[in-house]
């Protein structure tokens, strides 16, 4: 049992017991237990930095360029003789050395990307999660619908919550269109589902707010 009402997070010896709470933030009664598999494991600071940076890397599109001499538009007359002008040689206007020439090792397109084994980025939204809960971020919710898209019903959701003013992630079980289209609009609030879920996005949010239909997808992805 937890010692205050506050406190939605209570350790037993297999599992981790949450308080569920309906979309106008009143406890109802129930609890849900989170499996210490996945939300209590001792957190791989070095996984979820890997992880973190491959999400990173797979956003670079890439497409930098400059242009390097060769593809400089310009006379390829000499400027000058070779020897006997007192400064450095010159053979092109086309040179980086000049305004308007080409760059020196200029960027290039290239992908960021780089592979990652599945075990790691697996153990790595395993350390995210059990940092959450650590830190008591995480908010089981009943799970809810809206009727039509509107961003005025779920900021109510967030107020009720507390959350209005910090970095939230919504975790969906399966796809809620009127959900997320009504916090579409949100900054700093970002709903997905729990095939979605990533550790990047799971670090970046304040508070981790579960539906209570995603908890199965989320343990069984994340238990193999």
């Amino acid at each position: 049992m937890c010692s205050r009402a506050q406190e939605r997070l209570c350790n037993d010896n297999e599992v981790m017991k949450v308080a569920v709470l309906d979309k106008n933030g009143k406890d109802t009664g129930r609890k849900v237990d989170l499996s210490q598999d996945v939300f209590g494991i001792e957190p791989n600071n070095h996984a979820v930095y890997l992880d973190v940076k491959q999400y990173l890397a797979n956003q670079r599109q890439g497409t930098h360029k400059a242009k390097e001499k060769s593809e400089i538009t310009g006379s390829t007359r000499k400027l000058k003789k070779q020897k006997g002008t007192g400064t450095a040689r010159a053979g092109s206007i086309k040179s980086g050395v000049f305004r308007g020439g080409g760059r020196f090792f200029g960027p290039r397109p290239r992908d960021y990307s780089f592979k990652l084994n599945k075990n790691v980025k697996r153990l790595a939204r395993r350390s995210a999660l059990s940092m959450k809960a650590n830190n008591q971020a995480i908010v089981v919710l009943e799970d809810f619908s809206l009727d039509i898209p509107k961003t005025k019903d779920f900021t109510s959701v967030l107020k009720s919550l507390g959350l209005e003013n910090k970095k939230s992630l919504f975790v969906l079980g399966d796809s809620n269109n009127n959900v997320y289209l009504s916090s579409r609009n949100l900054k700093g609030t970002e709903v997905v589902t729990s095939s979605e879920l990533s550790t990047y996005k799971i670090m970046n949010a304040n508070s981790l707010v579960l539906f209570e239909g995603s908890l199965e997808g989320i343990e069984e992805n994340l238990s193999k």
